[in-house]
């Protein structure tokens, strides 16, 4: 009997004569977030095995693997062979002392000698004849003994399923940059399109000294925080100050962030296609801000050839707090240090500008040198 950790994948099993490939890609992304914890990890079925660690490391392993996408559930328990005496041996382990509980039996071996509900009886009698505390309810227990009889003369025994990440494994649906601020919604943005596969990059703008390093040093916490979902490693980041100051000098104040937005998505596309990434990703949600009306949207998109991903456009603040708060950023997004869209901010915004009115006053700036002067600044940073 050995002591392990069951990992079960998600939406892998739908992919048919492809899924080697997704397997592939969510072992090493295992192993990435197991890194520094010696195990081993192997492979039974349809199941994944992390076995050969220090009992004492094994609440860390389950804290990595909550934030692994792909994984649809998992649990701590006992690697065994399917004997009915080893089963009950580690089943003596996963049940409580009293109270009541419920043995469920899952057979991958169809050829195993008895039931699954003749192994549920088996089990139930031998456990109840030891731990007088112990009674049956079989339709809402206080506790389980699940038991998974493998194909290879194993079994499995454990009391729980753990909820996992869900979604695909990061790195089979191709590479995105997101340009992450210091708020809530970006980092949630960039949580969710993570969460379906995508390797996410990570851009931010800045307006130094407008904005101070705190500002700047909130946006690498950040960074950090959604690094054990996304395995990013990095962040880039490019000044707009001289871009801020030109538009506030030469140009109708109530368009301050129209015009910044399409020079950030002009700079965003210019180092996606250096990193090869497919897409540009913001956490813009529909209406929540004067810029993020269809009419700002569109201006954005306009300047770019690359697609433009809002994974929030329909989410309302309070969804977007809770996701926050489920991913475990939402603390640091709070922090009262403000981003470079809060520099120069006019009174009255425009929420529904013309494409011709900023297409003429985009015309009074040198477009051109201000986003080769921009990329000039370009700093990435690595943690």
């Amino acid at each position: 009997m050995e002591s392990v950790v069951i990992i079960r994948y998600a939406e892998i099993h739908l992919k048919g004569k492809n899924r080697g490939y997704f397997e592939r890609v969510f072992t090493v992304n295992i192993e990435r977030a197991l890194r520094g914890i010696s195990h081993e990890l192997h492979r039974i079925g349809g199941r994944y095995l992390i076995a050969d660690f220090r009992q004492d490391c094994a609440e860390e392993i389950l804290s990595r693997l909550s934030r692994v996408f792909g994984i649809h559930s998992y649990s701590l328990g006992y690697l065994t062979e399917n004997s009915v005496e080893e089963i009950y041996c580690a089943a003596q382990i996963v049940a409580p002392q009293s109270g009541s509980f419920k043995v469920e039996t899952h057979r991958a071996d169809k050829k195993y000698p008895l039931t699954s509900m003749e192994l549920n009886a088996e089990i139930g009698a031998k456990l109840l004849s030891e731990r007088k505390g112990l009674s049956v309810d079989v339709h809402a227990p206080q506790h389980y003994v699940y038991i998974d009889v493998r194909e290879n003369g194993k079994a499995l025994v454990f009391g729980s399923f753990l909820q996992g990440a869900g979604g695909m494994p990061v790195g089979t649906s191709g590479k995105g940059l997101l340009l992450i601020s210091g708020g809530i919604d970006s980092p949630v943005a960039g949580h969710m399109l993570a969460k379906r596969g995508m390797t996410v990059e990570l851009l931010h703008f800045h307006s130094y000294p407008y904005t101070n390093e705190q500002a700047k040093e909130k946006v690498i916490e950040l960074s950090r925080e959604l690094a054990p979902y996304t395995g990013t490693r990095k962040l880039s980041t490019v000044s707009v100050t001289k871009i801020q100051e030109e538009i506030h000098a030469k140009c109708a104040a109530e368009l301050n962030v129209t015009l910044l937005r399409r020079f950030m998505f002009r700079i965003a596309e210019r180092v996606a296609k250096r990193e090869g990434d497919a897409c540009i990703i913001t956490g813009e949600s529909l209406g929540q801000v004067a810029s993020q009306t269809i009419e700002g949207m569109t201006s954005s998109n306009a300047v770019v050839s690359l697609p433009v991903l809002r994974p929030l456009v329909g989410f309302d603040k309070d969804e977007i707090i809770e996701r926050s708060k489920k991913i475990g950023t939402f603390e640091t997004s709070v922090l009262p240090f403000e981003d470079c869209c809060t520099v120069f901010l006019p009174d009255f915004p425009a929420t529904k500008p013309k494409l011709s009115f900023i297409e003429a006053e985009e015309s009074k700036l040198n477009v051109e040198e201000l986003v080769q002067n921009a990329l000039s600044t370009l700093e990435t940073i690595s943690f």
